[in-house]
């Protein structure tokens, strides 16, 4: 941490704040107000704007290839682009002619691959969704190629959430949040990720407690930055618990601004910040 760094709330007027990303085009932090249907925008002079309203309950974000804004929605069940200059477009819908659940996170892979995960959150609360039942009868990670159109599914799980690369791009974490529905996952589970694109040697990294891993970020170094019940944990890439950063309130995400010199976490109505490197 930078020295004397402190937490501080830059933005206390959110419903439900989550999907946290750094967007280099704009050079702004977005995040979503799941509940409140808004993606918001935090410049670095203290300015925070409505990017994009009316949301379909929009959660997860990352930047693809191009630059652009690459949205998960709960409510239209897909994922969506925005450009920087605010064009929006909807990008893929379904899997073998059946809606997704409500997809929740969403990374961009070396090869410009979208990466997803497709748990049933929205599909059970009407203040993130829309009550309604599945039509497939799996959750799962699935690989959306923007250039072909193609939707592969990858891995199932109980509740998948967040996902993130390391560095290299040879490992792919995901969580599994079944305890928020009832079940007993709240672990982030790894991969290596083979030439191509397959995924094998599956393995628990670790579980995390209390509360769940709901989104992540991997830095340069392969450390992962959790959210989790106390705040943000941090992890090294042997799975050695490094420290924790407490938030008042429980973490649901975590993103870092240019550089990696600062980290932005989500939680509740708050958008966090505190200042990272010497």
């Amino acid at each position: 941490m930078a020295k004397g760094a402190q937490l501080c709330s830059l933005y206390d007027q959110a419903v439900f704040s989550e999907g946290p990303v750094w967007w280099p085009a704009r050079e702004i932090l977005v995040w979503s107000d799941v509940e409140g249907r808004r993606v918001l925008g935090w410049h670095p002079d203290g300015r925070v704007e409505v990017v994009v309203d009316a949301t379909p309950f929009t959660n997860g974000h990352t930047i693809d290839v191009a630059g652009n804004l690459i949205h998960c929605e709960h409510g239209s069940r897909g994922l969506s682009c925005t450009t920087p200059d605010g064009r929006t477009t909807v990008l893929v819908r379904d899997y073998d002619g059946r809606r997704f659940n409500s997809p929740n996170d969403v990374t961009c892979a070396p090869d410009g691959a979208l990466w997803f995960t497709d748990p049933a959150f929205g599909l059970h609360s009407p203040r993130q969704g829309a009550l309604d039942e599945p039509e497939l009868d799996h959750r799962s990670v699935y690989r959306f190629d923007p250039q072909t159109g193609q939707v592969e599914r990858m891995a199932d799980f109980e509740q998948p959430n967040g996902l993130a690369f390391s560095p290299d791009g040879s490992t792919l974490y995901v969580s599994d949040t079944s305890q928020a529905l009832g079940g007993t996952r709240h672990e982030i589970q790894a991969f290596d990720v083979t030439e191509g694109g397959r995924l094998s040697a599956r393995r628990l990294f670790a579980v995390i407690e209390p509360g769940v891993p709901d989104g992540f970020r991997v830095d340069q170094r392969g450390w992962i930055w959790t959210s989790s019940g106390a705040g943000v944990q941090v992890f090294s890439d042997r799975a050695e618990k490094l420290g924790l950063i407490p938030t008042p309130q429980a973490a649901t995400n975590c993103a870092f601004g240019s550089g990696e010199r600062r980290l932005f976490i989500t939680a509740q109505q708050h958008l966090y910040a505190i200042d990272l490197g010497g």
